[in-house]
């Protein structure tokens, strides 16, 4: 029964049976829990050769945002540029051994100069792997 329609013609549907929205909803939730198995089982099983060279690599990302107007944040925290040495020298001295990189995000209305500066300080204390973080255009469709 989808709806009670009483005799008058202004009475309006007063009840809705949901049975078939929840037998739809069941088979899809079927569904999902097949492919999702399926998914699973068809992943590619490989056995990794050892080597006895090999090493484990640690590896710290430096997140330096600059924000609109030139603030200089690492991982959340405000800084100056003239503060990312010592900064950089204490991350090194809490975690000894560990490879950093710098992934640097910078607004557009940042000036250029100050992006430099910033690479260019974090060059010199000894970080060498750096990252601009971009937001990638959609590419038009072609017709």
């Amino acid at each position: 029964m989808a709806g009670r329609v009483s005799d008058g013609d202004n009475d309006a549907i007063t009840e809705i049976n949901v049975t078939p929205f929840v037998d739809v909803m069941l088979v899809l939730l079927v569904i999902f829990m097949v492919t999702a198995n399926y998914i699973v089982q068809q992943a590619i099983q490989i056995q990794l050769p050892k080597a006895a060279t090999g090493e484990n690599v640690q590896v710290k990302n430096l997140a330096f945002v600059l924000g609109r107007d030139s603030q200089l944040f690492l991982d959340g925290q405000p800084l100056t540029i003239p503060d990312v040495p010592a900064r950089i020298t204490e991350i090194r001295a809490r975690e000894p051994g560990v490879t950093m990189q710098a992934l640097i995000s910078a607004d557009t209305a940042t000036p250029h100069g100050t992006v430099v500066k910033l690479i260019d300080t974090v060059r010199k204390n000894g970080i060498t792997d750096l990252a601009i973080n971009i937001e990638v255009e959609e590419a038009p469709a072609a017709n």
